[in-house]
């Protein structure tokens, strides 16, 4: 017998036994995994596409820029506003309204007759996925209220999520290779319609019964918090420490504190000061920050090193980046089955960090022909990343009122955002610090500012001049990358001693 559950409270506070989902919700589930996947896809779709797009629309180079990042900028800056709205007007109304807005906005982006016309288009994107992400986990905390079921099906929501990264780059590298660059937003149709489609018969609707007025001051503050950050963040690993990327950071930082001086003073807040007193939802958020650092930290010197130190072209690069998301997809489940069994999950948390950790600590060892061991440090370092996830989640959704599921996630997820951008700024600036030190003074400027340089510069010296710089310059930066490797572990230790205390000290220790 299966059930649907459109209660807007959690069932297990009423002191009866949650009911189990059924097959409706776990074919729910599955609906829902698609527009999980797209979004995640959409955030490395161009990586292969952008030259094409660039022949065929002719963008500046500040276009270009805006067509790689608006989508992400956009996702970022709206995930709080979005996520706070679901609870109020429905998540399953939230969801599909954005479905319909990602899907519209990918026909727009394939057909695309201008870089202007591009880039609007992206913005959707970005508006539609910020919908999408903190439904989709709202939904699936409403469906799963026990919580052995709920600990597998985040566990799967937490493997899908880091897999579709991986697999973005490579639909576009095969996509663009056969067809022409707007086939990589086609994709998005049939998943979109699909869901659109089932939604309505699948998905209970859900929302907070009294939710007071919308603030909507909160919304333009939350917006200028986080995107001067995020863009900040990731603007630092290539231009380096630029006075105007540390004043967008400085700016944004002081309308976060606007922000939250607002939460605490509103009668009717964008995120409640009480959900962030549950039970170990604020060490949740912050692990959560510091996963997001060491796996998307790793991400900026692994992409590099599988093309320009292997010299593997960018569709042999992202194939190649595909082995290590195998095991993900058992990641998650299995650190919920050790819950289950009676592991705490402080521990289980902790060990997820070790194994990250450990990835980092396979990276230091690589040396300028290390294929494989990169791979293998990758694939641990992921699936470290996916349990401590998994976990975290599932203690902060579990944590949450039913009725603030939407917000729960949207800033989980903008954690998420922030730590990713965070762990590239520093772990990046680590590495190009020791790339510059390693390089010899007599090598040409533009050879000691970054790697691409020096594959530029040495293109333009004669036979064996051009080989040493190149030679040299891939030993450097396989030497940043271990430093930075290293840097990263040591982060990462610290990470598990922090989880097994905290999470021990607030009692969410225990299932």
């Amino acid at each position: 017998m299966t059930t649907n559950p459109t209660s807007t409270t959690d069932p297990a506070g009423a002191g009866s036994a949650p009911a189990r989902a059924g097959r409706r919700e776990w074919t729910a589930l599955g609906v829902l995994m698609l527009p999980l996947l797209l979004v995640s896809m959409d955030v490395s779709v161009l990586y292969f596409a952008t030259p094409a797009i660039s022949a065929d629309l002719r963008p500046s180079g500040t276009q270009q820029l805006w067509i790689f990042d608006v989508y992400g900028f956009v996702l970022a800056g709206l995930l709080l506003t979005m996520g706070s709205l679901g609870d109020r007007v429905g998540r399953r109304r939230l969801l599909l309204a954005g479905a319909a807005a990602f899907g519209a906005a990918s026909l727009l982006a394939a057909y695309a007759n201008s870089a202007e016309t591009l880039i609007a288009a992206r913005a959707v994107l970005g508006i539609g996925g910020a919908t999408l992400m903190p439904s989709t986990m709202g939904l699936l905390r409403t469906m799963f209220t026990d919580p052995a079921q709920r600990a597998k099906a985040i566990g799967m929501w937490s493997g899908v999520m880091t897999g579709g990264i991986a697999l973005g780059s490579v639909m576009s590298g095969i996509l663009v290779e056969h067809f022409w660059w707007g086939s990589v937003f086609l994709v998005n149709l049939p998943a979109m319609a699909l869901l659109l489609l089932l939604g309505p018969v699948l998905l209970p609707e859900s929302k907070d019964p009294a939710p007071g007025r919308f603030d909507w001051p909160s919304v333009p503050l939350s917006l200028a918090a986080v995107l001067p950050v995020v863009y900040g963040l990731k603007e630092i690993p290539s231009e380096g420490w630029n006075p105007g990327y540390v004043v967008s950071i400085t700016v944004g930082l002081l309308f976060a504190a606007l922000f939250v001086r607002r939460q605490r003073t509103g009668t009717s807040p964008l995120i409640p000061p009480a959900l962030l007193r549950g039970r170990g939802f604020t060490p949740s958020l912050v692990l959560t920050l510091v996963c997001a650092f060491g796996m998307m930290g790793s991400a900026i010197f692994t992409t590099q090193y599988l093309q320009s130190v292997l010299g593997k072209s960018p569709l042999q690069a992202a194939l190649w980046s595909l082995l290590p998301s195998v095991l993900i997809g058992v990641a998650g489940p299995v650190s919920a089955q050790l819950v289950q069994r009676g592991v705490p999950r402080g521990h289980v948390v902790a060990c997820g960090f070790a194994v990250s950790a450990a990835g980092y600590a396979l990276l230091a060892l690589a040396g300028t022909d290390s294929l494989w061991l990169v791979l293998a440090a990758a694939g641990v370092l992921a699936c470290g990343a996916v349990m401590v996830l998994s976990q975290l989640t599932d203690l902060a959704m579990s944590a949450a009122p039913a009725k603030r599921a939407g917000t729960a996630s949207s800033l989980l997820e903008t954690g998420t955002e922030f730590g990713g951008a965070l762990g590239m700024a520093v772990l990046g600036s680590i590495g190009t610090a020791v790339y510059r030190h390693a390089m010899p003074a007599t090598a040409p400027a533009e050879a000691r500012e970054t790697l691409g340089g020096a594959l530029a510069g040495a293109a333009r010296l004669p036979g064996r001049s051009g080989q040493a710089l190149l030679a040299t310059a891939r030993e450097a930066f396989t030497s940043g990358m271990r430093g930075a490797a290293l840097a990263g572990a040591v982060i990462l230790v610290l990470a598990a001693v922090g989880a097994a205390v905290t999470l021990r000290r607030t009692g969410a220790d225990r299932k």
